[in-house]
Order: structure tokens, then C-alpha cells, then sequence
């Protein structure tokens, strides 16, 4: 058919013409391609199965006489791996699925096939290819798709310490064998750098390794990283920390010199502390003074000083080594003379912590008792309140004004005690006030040592004392049994300097209607 249409195409147009016919050619083959149904595109993973569909669309009086599963694992290859004829069955040619494919029904209607065990080199082509009469061939193509998980691992990579500030890998994390290629980051010490790289293998899968690079130090020793890895198909990201593995020299510390290490102190000792990595696998005690002392005893890091003499007066070195080489420390100890048994020291401070204890108690118990002492001379009771009076009432006034008169009545302090009231002795105005317990009457004499009364009374009690004493013997007698003396006192103003001790205004009307005398004493 097209090569009559081809004839019958004019010369001047021959280019033309051609351009038709191609394109006609390719609807004839679309449309014969229509005819076979298969999936497009089906993804696996090694060592699993995958179903490859292939359905002819009947049409018309196309008679089919064959069909056949072709492979192309690359451009320009092509292999037959099936073949089915409905005289003469299946077939399977050599190929790389030998043992591995097998018709689903073996039927041309329905030829699918299944792979078994699969592997990344059989990704492909499979196309389903029919013979038909009377239009030839017609055929569909299936994409096989194979995808891979990555293998992760992540390690640390031994290092030295950098001397010369120069980085270096230390750790490594590799995604292998994946298909797609997967991603890689890292999480951890900050200053490092990372350097990926990724391989394709001959089936098509990928390796990625990324490498963490630092300068690294002795304090870098067992610091983590993590590393994290992605993929489409492995579902979450993967995580692995890995701790970092730094060797260096073994750094030396030598503790336990206080600087007190005074003659005959026992069991002085000096310890050697190392760190390294690998870890020290020797310690070496010696002295700089030549031979090492007889008093000292070496306990593999520990040096003993059993008992402190002159010859510990030197300086002890502390060697340490590993695989790498060898570090060393010292220490100069300085022998000093032993000023006191140092285990009587405890003692003698508590006795002289003791002694002066009992020095404050007693001054303190002194103090107390000289003070009492002083109160009650003055006729304060021991608690240093003013002494009371007997359990009868006494009263004083008619303090003189300031020329040395006498003043107005209620000018003069009122001193008062009541059986039934008790209390010290006070003063306020002209009432009376009841205070503490009875106790012996005090003198006049007393009550001006309580600093109660003004000077000008104090004159008049000091004339009082004397002629109070005279008169209480010569009337004490005149008085009966059960009745209470009174002691009355004169007027002596030729004796007492002219000052008049009682003047007309001395009695005072009291709330029960009675008038006593301000100046008289009642006992």
C-alpha cells in the first residue's frame, strides 16, 4: 500500500512524499503496539520475584501465531529469554534467566512470565513481542526498575594527635550497594569538615562514604559524632554515633606533697596519675639524688615514704610510657625539723581551750556573786529591785523647795507598802502604790541610798536617824500588847540648823476622811 501511494507521487515532489510515507508507517506500528497491554514501569529488589503482564487486545481476523519475552539490559543488546507456540510450547533460550523465568499460564492470550531471585544486573527492557497475520508484529515494554537499600556502617578512624594543627579523617560513614544513592550528614564536633564520594557499581547500584575530617587533639578522645543516612526506599534516616579514638603521649601528674614533711613523720606518699591512649602500660619511680632511699617503698604508681629522714630531702621522678613513647613528671621534697610530737598537739589544745573555759566560768560566777552581794548592802534583793518594807505602811514627804523651805503638800514623794498588794517600793505623786513581797523595815538612811529622794530630804532624814534610834527604845515599852507604836518626831530646829523638819501645812486629809502626817513614820 505504500508503495503505490509512493507511485503515485509526482517527481517535483518526491521529498514530500516521502515524509508521508514514514509517517504513515509509524501509525501503523502505534496502532499495532495499542494491541499489546503490559505495565510500563515495575520496580524490585534483589532477591525477591516481580510478575511481568503481557495481553493481546483481540481485533478484527489478526491471527496470532507466536509471542516472545525479549531483554535489553542495555541499548543496542536484545535476548530472547521465553518463547511460546501453541504447537510447540515453551521455550527458553540461553540466557542470564535461565532457571530463573517461567510462563504464568503459558497461553498466547495471557503469556506473562515470572523472574525469580532477582538480582541489580537484570534492570531493563522486557518487551512482549507477538506475531500476527496479517499485520505483523505487535509489541509492548515493560521498564524493570531494580532498587537496592544501603548498607550503612559508620566507624572511627584511629588518629594520632595533630602536632602540627593538620587535618585528618577521623571517622567514616559509607551507604553501600544502594540504588537510589543516599544521602549522608553528620552531627557532632563543630570545626571538621566532610569529604563524599560515590561509586557506581557494573549493576547500576551506588556506594557513598563520607568522610569526617579534624585536627585532632588529645582532648578530641572519645568525643562523639553521629552520622546520619537517607534514602528513598530504607523509610526513616539511619543514625550512628561513633566515639572518637586519639592517641597520644601519656600526660603525667605526680599528688600527695603537702610540703610538711617533717623529720620522723611515717607513711608519707606521693602518687603518680597518668592518662593515655593506648593506656600506660609501665610506671618508673626514681630519684634524682642517685639510688632511691632505704626508707622509701615503691607500690606500682604510689611511692611510700615509710619514715621521714634526710634522705627524702631530693627530688622524685614519675616516668609513664605506652606505645607511643614516654612522659614524665617531678617533684622536689623538702625536709623540714619536726617542731612538736605532732600527736600531742590534739591534747594540748584542748587543755588550754579548757583552761581558759574554766578561767571565763569562775570570773563570770565572781562577777555574778559581787554584784548580789553589793544590792543587798544597799537593800536591793537579789533580783536588783529596790528592797520593800514591812508589811505596815510607811510614809515620807514634805520635800522642801528649792530654797530649802518646805514646799506644797503634794510636792514630796509617798512611799507605801500594803500587806495585801505586794511590790517594790515606788514613787508617784501622793497615791499609794502596793509592791513585792514584806521583808525587814528599812531605814531612812535606806531609802535615801535608793536615790529616791532629793537632796533636800536626804538633809532631813540623816537628822531623823539619830533621834529615831533615841526615842524608839524610851517608848517602844509604853505600848500594849497587839498595838502598833508610833514613832513621833519633835521639832529640833536649833539641832537640825534652824531648818524647821514640820510646819503646820506637814498633815494631809486622805480619801477616808482622815488627816495623817506627811512626815510621820507608822510602823
Amino acid at each position: 500500500m505504500a508503495r503505490d501511494y509512493v507511485k503515485r507521487c509526482p517527481l517535483s515532489s518526491t521529498k514530500n512524499c516521502c515524509f508521508v510515507t514514514a509517517a504513515i508507517l509509524l501509525i501503523i506500528q502505534a496502532a499495532s503496539c495499542q494491541r499489546v497491554k503490559v505495565v510500563p514501569e515495575v520496580e524490585a529488589y534483589p532477591t525477591a520475584s516481580v510478575d511481568l503482564r503481557c495481553q493481546f487486545v483481540q481485533g478484527g481476523d489478526t491471527k496470532l501465531t507466536q509471542v516472545s519475552w525479549i531483554w535489553e539490559p542495555v541499548e543496542g543488546q536484545r535476548d530472547n529469554i521465553a518463547v511460546f507456540h501453541p504447537t510447540y510450547g515453551e521455550s527458553f533460550p540461553p540466557s542470564p534467566f535461565n532457571g530463573r523465568v517461567s510462563f504464568v499460564a503459558g497461553s498466547l492470550n495471557n503469556p506473562s512470565i515470572t523472574i525469580t531471585n532477582l538480582t541489580m544486573s537484570d534492570a531493563g527492557r522486557f518487551t512482549c513481542e507477538y506475531a500476527t497475520y496479517p499485520i505483523g508484529n505487535a509489541q509492548g515494554t515493560t521498564n524493570l526498575v531494580m532498587l537496592a537499600k544501603s548498607k550503612n556502617s559508620a566507624h572511627a578512624v584511629t588518629v594520632q594527635a595533630s602536632s602540627d594543627g593538620r587535618a585528618v579523617v577521623v571517622a567514616r560513614c559509607v551507604a553501600a550497594d544502594a540504588k537510589p544513592a543516599a544521602n549522608i550528614n553528620w552531627l557532632g564536633l563543630p570545626g571538621g569538615t566532610e569529604n563524599i564520594t560515590a561509586v557506581q557499581a557494573p549493576n547500576h547500584t551506588v556506594t557513598v562514604t563520607s568522610e569526617y575530617q579534624l585536627a585532632p587533639t588529645a582532648s578530641d578522645n572519645g568525643k562523639e559524632l553521629t552520622c546520619i543516612v537517607s534514602q528513598r526506599i530504607q523509610g526513616p534516616p539511619q543514625s550512628f554515633t561513633v566515639k572518637l579514638s586519639i592517641e597520644y603521649l601519656p600526660s603525667v601528674t605526680i599528688v600527695g606533697y603537702d610540703q610538711n614533711w617533717y623529720i620522723g613523720r611515717t607513711d608519707a606518699v606521693l602518687t603518680c596519675q597518668a592518662d593515655g591512649n593506648p593506656a600506660p602500660t609501665a610506671v618508673t619511680w626514681s630519684a634524682v639524688s642517685g639510688p632511691m632511699p632505704d626508707t622509701v617503698q615503691i607500690d606500682d604508681n604510689k611511692l611510700i615514704v615509710r619514715k621521714v629522714d634526710e634522705s627524702v630531702n631530693t627530688t622524685f621522678v614519675c616516668e609513664v610510657k605506652n606505645r607511643l613513647g614516654v612522659s614524665k613528671n617531678q617533684v622536689t621534697t623538702t625536709v623540714i625539723e619536726a617542731v612538736e610530737d605532732p600527736s600531742n598537739v590534739g591534747v594540748l589544745a584542748g587543755a588550754i581551750i579548757g583552761s581558759l573555759l574554766a578561767l571565763l566560768l569562775v570570773g563570770a560566777l565572781i562577777a555574778v556573786l559581787v554584784t548580789r552581794s553589793r544590792r543587798q548592802r544597799r537593800g536591793y534583793p537579789g533580783n536588783g529591785e529596790p528592797g520593800s518594807y514591812s508589811n505596815k505602811v510607811r510614809l515620807f514627804g514634805g520635800a522642801g523647795n528649792k530654797n530649802g523651805g518646805p514646799g506644797a503638800n503634794n510636792n514630796g514623794p509617798v512611799y507605801t507598802y500594803r500587806e495585801s498588794d505586794p511590790g517594790p517600793l515606788v514613787e508617784k505623786g501622793n497615791d499609794f502604790l502596793h509592791r513585792g513581797p514584806p521583808g525587814p523595815a528599812p531605814t531612812a538612811h535606806d531609802i535615801l541610798l535608793s536615790s529616791e529622794l532629793d537632796e533636800a530630804e536626804r538633809r532631813k532624814f540623816d537628822a531623823l536617824d539619830d533621834s529615831l534610834e533615841e526615842e524608839e527604845e524610851e517608848r517602844y515599852d509604853s505600848f500594849g500588847v497587839g498595838m502598833a507604836p508610833a514613832y513621833h518626831i519633835h521639832r529640833h530646829d536649833e539641832e537640825m540648823g534652824g531648818v524647821s523638819m514640820y510646819l503646820d501645812d506637814d498633815m494631809e486629809s486622805q480619801r477616808d476622811g482622815s488627816v495623817i502626817s506627811r512626815t510621820a513614820i507608822y510602823v
